[in-house]
């Protein structure tokens, strides 16, 4: 009976997910990670409207992964795009909106949830000359209608956290 219990739990393949993505590179050469509390990110000099204060409110915490592209590692840059692409492409995962071209680069927004409340966002962005990185948004009773009006805001918001910085610049495509 034992060795039965053991078959069937190691013959169990969930397959990658994106958190365990996050997990087994967040130390990985030429990737950066980052898990950040939303309280570490300045907002005292802004003016929400009443809809971008509740969204605001409404996340917890970011996780970000970001991998950087250098004239050495284009084919390891290709591999691991390719393995965020095809992690996103998964049915759960239901799209907001997408930007960019394929010059510059691309975002892609995506989230999983219903309508009314979403229980994790993605924002998903590569540029052709730096790299690709991904950015978990999670929170509690975050509304799409209202997460997405903090798009405005964002260029605003600032840390004390030089990597955070670096994160919000990658995503301003020149």
């Amino acid at each position: 009976m034992s060795l039965f219990i053991v078959v069937a739990l190691t013959s169990c393949n969930y397959g990658e997910t994106l958190q365990s993505y996050f997990v087994a590179n967040q130390e990985a050469p030429n990737f950066v990670s980052i898990d950040i509390p939303i309280s570490f990110i300045s907002v005292e000099n802004i003016e929400f409207t009443d809809d971008q204060k509740e969204a605001y409110e409404s996340i917890d915490k970011l996780n970000m992964l970001g991998y950087t592209l250098s004239g050495d590692n284009q084919e390891e840059y290709k591999t691991e795009l390719t393995k965020v692409q095809t992690l996103l492409k998964d049915e759960k995962y239901q799209e907001l909106f997408r930007g960019g071209n394929s010059t510059d680069g691309k975002v892609v927004v995506k989230y999983i949830g219903d309508d009314d409340s979403i229980d994790e966002l993605i924002i998903f962005g590569n540029a052709n000359n730096r790299g690709f990185a991904v950015i978990r948004v999670l929170g509690d009773n975050m509304k799409p209608s209202k997460i997405i009006q903090l798009g405005d805001v964002v260029g605003k918001m600032s840390s004390d956290e030089t990597a955070v910085e670096d994160f919000m610049k990658f995503f301003q495509f020149q």
